[in-house]
């Protein structure tokens, strides 16, 4: 893991564990996405990472086309070797300016993820705040 990544990395733990939001982590923070405008989104390269845990996953669905990353193996997942990557979540490991959109649930963990992945360096990266829970109520999960 790089020296100056975990060091970022520890320091938005500390924060999230404080109860800070990534508004105080981030100047500014990143806009927030509605339905409509992730899935406009997805017709592009965007790569879609849900941090739900994977039992939710498994029990309730996915939104699709999005990959699973629980929010507790992010900050290394982020930071993984490439090749690693691929081989761990079976997609291409998103460079520090790719655009990457985060979900969860309900909104809490894909703001925590939002303001780690800043936090290491992410520059185009965005939140569906309204969640997996959102999305439900506009179509049905992809199941496995």
């Amino acid at each position: 893991m790089v020296l100056g990544g975990w060091w970022r990395a520890a320091r938005a733990l500390r924060a999230a564990a404080a109860g800070r939001s990534c508004r105080s982590l981030c100047a500014g923070g990143a806009p927030s996405l509605s339905y409509r405008e992730l899935k406009d989104l997805k017709k592009t390269s965007v790569l879609h990472i849900d941090v739900r845990e994977r039992w939710e996953i498994d029990r309730f669905g996915k939104i699709p086309e999005s990959i699973n990353i629980p929010l507790g193996e992010l900050v290394e997942a982020l930071q993984m070797d490439p090749v690693e990557f691929k081989k761990q979540y079976n997609q291409k490991m998103p460079s520090k300016s790719d655009p990457v959109v985060f979900s969860c649930l309900a909104g809490t963990r894909s703001k925590q993820a939002l303001g780690f992945a800043m936090s290491l360096g992410f520059s185009r990266v965005q939140q569906y705040a309204g969640g997996f829970e959102d999305w439900v109520k506009h179509e049905p999960p992809e199941r496995k």
